[in-house]
């Protein structure tokens, strides 16, 4: 029998300008397990496309020309089925990297990173794992440091006071970059079981998803970041 042959990870480039697309479209294609799904310059070419052409990654920019990208994160998330969405900005702003996060971006890079870094970054996405660049971990949780002096009581105590002893060997696991898999196996239970402690985790921490978690995880020192 033939060995059947991968599909490759399917791309959509969101970026309005066409210089910027086309070069990361050759650095794409360039790549053995990527390839272009399709490319877009401003928020409603992006929805048409994604519907169009369901991609698996949308590397996205957060300023299209004056249009505020981030503000339509859910409704790429909404398509079907939903893609993943990866933000390739150039905008230094930890209140929208936070806000593209909360609104369901799995990982943020900057456009003046190696290609390296952005193919890397782009595989880990599509395999489920959050994506946050050791530099703009440590400016997020300045950001989150500096907003919370002013208050006399953290209220997050209570709620980190609230996780169990594996939820809180879940969140360390988690913050080292492992997958599903990767935690049941650690952990000796089943992906499902390490599925209802995440869910567990995300309800009494108030975060929607992993790049929230980790963001906590990092601030609390519940989780020390990946060297």
């Amino acid at each position: 029998m033939p060995n059947s042959v991968p599909r490759r990870i399917r791309v959509l480039i969101v970026d309005d300008h066409e210089v910027v697309r086309a070069g990361i479209r050759m650095l794409i294609e360039s790549h053995p397990t990527l390839t272009v799904a399709g490319e877009a310059a401003t928020v409603a070419e992006a929805l048409a496309a994604v519907r169009r052409e369901p991609p698996d990654i949308v590397l996205l920019d957060l300023d299209l020309g004056g249009e505020q990208a981030v503000d339509f994160i859910p409704e790429l998330l909404a398509t079907v089925p939903p893609p993943r969405v990866l933000v390739l900005t150039g905008v230094r702003d930890p209140e929208l990297h936070r806000r593209a996060a909360r609104l369901g971006a799995m990982g943020i890079v900057r456009k003046e990173k190696a290609a390296a870094i952005l193919l890397e970054a782009i595989e880990k996405v599509h395999g489920g794992e959050a994506w946050l660049e050791r530099a703009m971990v440590g400016e997020l949780l300045g950001e989150m440091r500096r907003a919370h002096r002013a208050e006399a009581v953290d209220p997050e105590q209570a709620r980190i006071a609230s996780l169990t002893k594996l939820e809180r060997e879940v969140i360390a696991l988690a913050g080292q970059g492992l997958k599903t898999r990767q935690l049941a196996e650690r952990l000796s239970i089943s992906e499902i079981t390490v599925r209802h402690h995440l869910t567990s985790i995300f309800d009494k921490l108030g975060v929607g998803d992993r790049l929230e978690l980790m963001i906590f995880a990092y601030r609390h020192r519940l989780a020390q970041p990946p060297r």
